[in-house]
């Protein structure tokens, strides 16, 4: 039965979330059981110091173990001292106060830290997508899982590039899955364009991931927190579907805001929570609907030296191109992962590539003035501006100008109706 508490005037508390946690695990058999927690690393704003103390009053003295594991995607593996802030104690105060607890990082490219739980066949992929992939897709997962006797997956829910809305069964897939259904999910968000997928709940790959989640077979609770900034509005209990459900519409209503018309120019500066651009272009996503066709978005962080620490090397080799660039030239890329691709377009956005001429016409400019030198920007193909040259202030105040400054971007979508609806008409989206 679906608990949750919700609004976008009113923050919860800390007793709020204790009392809908006591309602949700009161009829829950948990005595004696082992519970793993799926948790979303520090990329995504969210009370997870709050949950680990929460978690631990309501079922420290009533399960076996209350462990942890980080849903890292193909993120890098989180340092302890990165643990320590994630969930708000260090591992002496852990061993002491939490002491049948344990925290891990998911390793998505182990395959002895995985575990085949079932195949999309290509028919239902068919089936899944309107026609758009037919792969065949192993679903694996981190085995740790057949550890457990109960998963609950604790995350927050915001608009997604790449499968609508966060939250829910993302957090195991992608989150602690294996390569297979991350490289098809992935591609998959990038044959519909992030301009069509974000802030929309209902999408192909939501479709998929929740079809994956059908073969795990550990029972699966959700805790689904909706946040705006570090603001703490919704939280909802219950099954992966009806709590992300909820999360979502109230995601939506916090989550997007709705521009008057389109900006010719934003700079963007995502928060420091992103350490190199792979996490950082969210800055690029959450803004691009916002953007007037030929306009441009800077990407502002002078504290990004690192396109990306996981897979720069790749990225490297193929550069940032829109959509038709690959698919055009499909027999060139078709070996490389599709998650390589997918980054690559959503960073570029929509456009067009014709193969006769060579010439490829992005429908924005995309520009970085961060750490990451003149000369590499330019040899994966996005634009360069020495962040030094940039005054964030002077950009202040200007939307009626076709001006906008986004601080702290990455989570809020700025979207434009009149950009969306022209889009469409089009069939661009």
């Amino acid at each position: 039965m679906l608990q949750g508490k919700g609004s976008i005037h009113q923050e919860l508390t800390e007793t709020d979330v204790q009392e809908l946690l006591a309602k949700s695990f009161a009829s829950l058999p948990l005595d004696g059981k082992r519970v793993l927690v799926i948790i979303p690393d520090g990329t995504r704003t969210a009370p997870i110091p709050l949950f680990f103390r929460a978690l631990y009053a309501q079922l420290g003295s009533r399960v076996e173990r209350l462990d942890y594991l980080i849903a890292l995607g193909t993120h890098p593996p989180m340092s302890e001292d990165a643990i320590t802030l994630l969930v708000g104690a260090t591992p002496e105060e852990r061993a002491q106060h939490y002491p049948n607890v344990h925290i891990y990082n998911h390793q998505w490219d182990g395959p002895e830290a995985l575990q085949t739980i079932g195949t999309i066949s290509r028919e239902e992929a068919a089936r899944l997508t309107n026609g758009l992939l037919a792969d065949e897709v192993p679903v694996r997962l981190n085995r740790i899982i057949f550890d457990y006797d109960q998963l609950l997956i604790c995350g927050p829910v915001f608009p997604h590039e790449v499968v609508g809305f966060s939250g829910g069964a993302k957090y195991l897939f992608p989150g602690i899955a294996g390569p297979e259904i991350i490289h098809f999910t992935h591609w998959l968000g990038a044959r519909l364009t992030s301009m069509h997928t974000i802030g929309v709940k209902d999408t192909y790959v939501r479709r998929v991931i929740h079809r994956a989640a059908e073969f795990v077979p550990v029972p699966i609770l959700l805790l689904a927190m909706v946040m705006q900034g570090n603001a703490f509005h919704g939280l909802y209990i219950g099954s992966h579907l009806e709590a992300f459900s909820s999360a979502a519409d109230l995601s939506a209503r916090l989550n997007i805001i709705t521009v008057p018309h389109p900006m010719r120019r934003v700079l963007s500066m995502p928060s420091t929570r992103y350490d190199d651009l792979w996490t950082a272009a969210k800055a690029m996503y959450k803004t691009e609907p916002a953007i007037a066709d030929g306009g441009e978005v800077i990407i502002y962080a002078p504290h990004i030296t690192e396109v990306s620490y996981t897979h720069g090397h790749l990225i490297d080799q193929v550069g940032y191109h829109v959509l038709e660039y690959f698919l055009k030239q499909w027999d060139r890329f078709k070996d490389v992962p599709g998650s390589i691709l997918a980054h690559s377009t959503h960073v570029k956005g929509t456009g067009t590539y014709d193969p006769q001429t060579g010439i490829e016409k992005p429908r924005i400019q995309v520009t970085l003035a961060t750490g990451i030198p003149e000369e590499r920007c330019r040899r994966i193909n996005l634009g360069y501006l020495d962040y030094r040259t940039i005054r964030p202030e002077e950009w202040e105040n200007r939307e009626k100008e076709g001006i906008l400054l986004v601080r702290h971007a990455g989570e809020m979508l700025y979207r434009c109706p009149q950009l969306f609806q022209q889009q469409t008409n089009q069939g661009e989206v």
